[in-house]
Order: C-alpha cells, then structure tokens, then sequence
C-alpha cells in the first residue's frame, strides 16, 4: 500500500502538509464522505499551524538574543582589558591583589620566556591640535620596528606638568593610557591639556604578562 512521503525540512513539510489537508478535504467533500471522520486530522493541522511559527519565533528570539549577548560579551571583554593591564602595571598591586581580581599572576621571570631586559625608546611627534604620534622601538635596535623576543605590547603611561618643568620622578604620578603592539599609535586629548607638557614612559610587556625596565622619560608639548 502506497504512503505519502512527507518532506523533512519544516518549512517544506508545513506547506506540503497545508496543501495536502485542502486536497483532501475538497476530495473528501466531492465524494460525500463524513466529515466527522476528517476531525483528527484537520485537528493535526491546526496544532502543527500554531506550533510551528511559535517555534520559528522563539528560534528567531533566541538567535537574537545570542547576537545581543554575543555582543555585550565582546563589549565587556573589550572594557575590561584595559583596567586589567592598569592594575597589573600599577606599582603598588601585589599577587594577593591579582588573585582577589582574578587576573593572571605572573611567574617570577615570566615562565619560559624571561622578562625584556631591554627598553623602548619613545620618539613623540605633534601630529596636530591636542594629538600626539608615539612611535615605540627597542634601544637594542633603534633603527627597526622589531620587539624584543616573547614581547606582546608596550604599556604606555603618560604625566602632565605645566610646560618647563620637569617630569614627575614618582612613577604614582603617570596614568595607563593604553597598549601598543604595533609600534605606534595617536594620542588625543582634551583642551584641558593643551599647552601642557605631556611625559611618556612606558615598558615591554610579554605575553605571560612578564615586565622589562621602563622607558626614559620623552616629552612633549600637548599643541593647543
């Protein structure tokens, strides 16, 4: 006895078995059957019908939803890598401190790679109104972009003091401003510093967070 074949996909299937209860039911009337007798399955129908987009709406919800969270994750993630690298750079911060945060505590002499023993070298350009260009190379080789081995990143630092006086010497005084990995980056600031002189220190950073001596101090007008 021959069986209908019902497609697999539900989308397929939900219109195939749409059409087949119209065909039916017209066959069904033409013949003068009971339509009693029809009852279970135009029941089936409407149970599929109701169901099915139900499901596709809640798939959709929850692809949305995923997005959304997906999203935010990355949002946070992003937020939280820069307070993490201010907090493992800042001075007083002890193991204790890191393993309360959660953060990574690094092994004396940064595991199998040992710590930079070498330091940047800032060059500080005005790349314009309130901009300053940093440009960070290795003082081993000052005439190549090249990190030393293992490095990830410079950290950058930055303290402000009215022009002509000199940088602070308490390394308290200087605020993270961010990582560099490729050699260079902008800074832009506000109007509150211009005519400021801006100080720049900053460190080799490996990727188990192992850390090489700082940086002598460059410094340069914030242009107003």
């Amino acid at each position: 006895m021959a069986e209908r074949r019902f497609p697999r996909p539900d989308a397929d299937f939900a219109a195939s078995m749409n059409n087949y209860y119209d065909a039916v039911k017209t066959w069904w009337d033409t013949q003068g059957l009971d339509a009693n007798d029809l009852k279970p399955l135009e029941e089936a129908l409407a149970a599929w019908n109701a169901n099915y987009p139900a499901h596709v709406a809640a798939q959709n919800a929850a692809q949305a939803a995923r997005q959304k969270k997906d999203e935010a994750r990355r949002t946070l993630e992003a937020a939280a890598r820069p307070v993490t690298s201010f907090i493992q750079s800042y001075p007083s911060t002890t193991d204790a401190d890191r393993a309360t945060i959660g953060i990574t505590i690094r092994a004396a002499g940064g595991g199998a790679t040992p710590a930079p023993s070498s330091k940047p070298l800032i060059v500080v350009e005005s790349a314009g109104r309130f901009t300053h260009e940093l440009r960070l190379v290795d003082e081993s080789t000052p005439t190549r972009r090249a990190r030393p081995r293992g490095v990830e990143r410079a950290e950058v630092f930055v303290a402000f003091t009215p022009t002509g006086t000199p940088p602070p010497a308490a390394l308290d005084a200087y605020r993270y401003v961010q990582s560099v990995s490729d050699g260079s980056t902008v800074l832009s600031y506000e109007s509150p510093q211009g005519g400021l002189q801006a100080h720049y220190l900053a460190r080799w950073v490996t990727r188990r967070n192992a850390y090489g001596p700082w940086s002598e101090t460059s410094s340069a007008t914030v242009a107003a």
